[in-house]
């Protein structure tokens, strides 16, 4: 069995192809992988632009999934090419309302090709910028409407969720490890911050969540402030990496908040510790290079402190025996260090798992993940082919676990 997966919530145009053998339902093939990132066109806005996405994604969609075709030797071309069905032409313009441009490469590409081998389209219906997410909601919509194949709308935050759970074995090859319940997960990410449980596979209770920033949008920020370009994850953490390095005490006069460390509940707050940069900042006459590294330092520690804490008191309370660590945040090789340690001290029997780094930030393949999982463990999820319901699917950007 195939499955095609599409994610396009916020700046990475990406499409997935997996094959699921139906002796092991535990191992899959890695036909294609492939994500196009938009992050040098929204970096000067220092943040992602909703509309900028949205055209972009409408751009490289189509390039996009003839890629992943060929790279999963699934594309094949007519000897001729031929104008599709009057019929089909009427639904795929009510289809493509919103994305006109996408209607013009749509038609070209489908003229060309014959219908692959494909069983299942998934696709990120939500939570992500609503402008964004309608590019992949719709396509996905065309590719059903076009192949007669059933759809399976994929919570982008199962995704991140359930993307620790895929190992590589070769670059084809993976297996889906069966994680032991209850299981707390940490979601972090530009637009999301929150601690979920679960005591059963597609059973998620959110038990913490962020109140203002997401915990990226707070290293963005702060980065914009200590004038480090955007993303600004990876360059806070690249300073800080040069501070612990030189292998000196931190000199104690940029000390950052740890908010809300000590509250009873599992909610996070950022907003805090980006105005506290800016305070700092704005008292600092010349920012030099090892301020700046100091600074970075300081804000990685308080951040990971933070939601090491919040993690740890969910434990005790929850009992888990398996954390996973899901999100563009999860990448931070400091977080995860001070996880693994922490917990391996504190609750060695808690078994603690991360993506692949690959999996960390936006992608196909984890929503092909949860895709595969949801057809094989979850049969409602899947939306049959029908060609007079195609028109009630629709994006959803809070779309809640």
């Amino acid at each position: 069995m195939n499955i095609l997966a599409i994610e396009t919530s916020c700046d990475e145009t990406a499409i997935s192809i997996i094959e699921i053998p139906h002796a092991n339902k535990n191992t899959t093939t890695i036909l294609s992988n492939v994500v196009v990132s938009q992050i040098e066109l929204h970096r000067p806005y220092g943040g992602v632009f909703p509309m900028l996405a949205k055209r972009e994604h409408s751009k490289n969609i189509v390039p996009v999934l003839e890629t992943a075709l060929r790279d999963a030797d699934l594309l094949k071309l007519k000897k001729k090419t031929s104008p599709l069905p009057e019929n089909i032409l009427a639904g795929l313009k009510k289809i493509f309302e919103r994305e006109p441009e996408l209607h013009d490469i749509f038609i070209e590409f489908f003229s060309k090709i014959t219908t692959p081998k494909i069983d299942v389209i998934a696709f990120t219906r939500g939570p992500g910028l609503a402008p964004a997410l309608w590019v992949g909601v719709n396509f996905a919509r065309a590719l059903s409407f076009v192949w007669e194949k059933p759809l399976l709308p994929v919570n982008h935050m199962e995704g991140h969720m359930l993307s620790p759970l895929l190992k590589r074995t070769t670059e084809k090859k993976a297996f889906i490890t069966k994680p032991e319940y209850p299981i707390l997960a940490l979601l972090i990410s530009g637009g999301h911050t929150e601690i979920v449980l679960s005591k059963k596979l597609f059973s998620y209770k959110v038990i913490g969540t962020t109140r203002d920033d997401a915990v990226g949008e707070a290293f963005d920020k702060a980065a914009r402030i200590l004038g480090l370009p955007y993303p600004g994850g990876p360059e806070i953490s690249r300073q800080a990496d040069r501070f612990r390095k030189k292998g000196i005490a931190a000199s104690g006069k940029y000390k950052l908040p740890r908010p809300m460390i000590h509250s009873d509940d599992f909610d996070f707050s950022f907003s805090g510790i980006k105005t506290a940069v800016l305070y700092m900042v704005q008292k600092i006459p010349n920012l030099t290079e090892d301020i700046r590294e100091e600074v970075c330092f300081e804000f990685e520690n308080a951040v990971t402190e933070t939601l090491l804490s919040k993690m740890m008191k969910a434990t005790i309370k929850y009992n888990p025996q398996t954390v996973l660590l899901g999100g563009g945040v999860a990448s931070n090789s400091h977080i995860q260090k001070e996880f693994h340690d922490s917990f391996k001290k504190e609750f060695p029997e808690v078994s603690v798992s991360v993506p692949e780094k690959e999996l960390s930030t936006d992608n196909a393949l984890m929503i092909a993940l949860a895709g595969s999982l949801r057809f094989l463990g979850d049969k409602k999820s899947v939306l049959a082919f029908d060609s007079r319901k195609i028109k009630n699917i629709k994006a959803d950007g809070n779309w809640s676990l």
